[in-house]
């Protein structure tokens, strides 16, 4: 078994991807769509990803949550969230 768990600090959330995990390394490439990592600046987390050379696409804010998306190598499409400063997590 190989796996990979990626924590982003602060974050009591993590994303597992490997080979030789029963449901985890049966996923076909490509087949994820929308997972989201939540982020606290959005631009700031926008522009690191370009400097990664990492395609994103331009923000779009609905009722103050904003997201941009982007594919991994894969053909996976990723969201990244921000929360309006007011948001309270229960």
């Amino acid at each position: 078994m190989r796996v990979v768990q990626l924590t982003p600090p602060g974050s009591a959330c993590s994303i597992v991807f490997g080979s030789g995990m029963s449901g985890i390394s049966d996923m076909a490439p490509g087949s994820i769509k929308g997972l989201h990592l939540v982020v606290k600046d959005m631009e700031n987390t926008r522009r690191y990803l370009l400097k990664q050379g990492i395609e994103v696409g331009d923000v779009t804010d609905m009722q103050g949550v904003k997201y941009a998306s982007f594919s991994d190598p894969d053909g996976n499409l990723w969201l990244l969230q921000q929360f309006p400063s007011s948001y309270k997590q229960s």
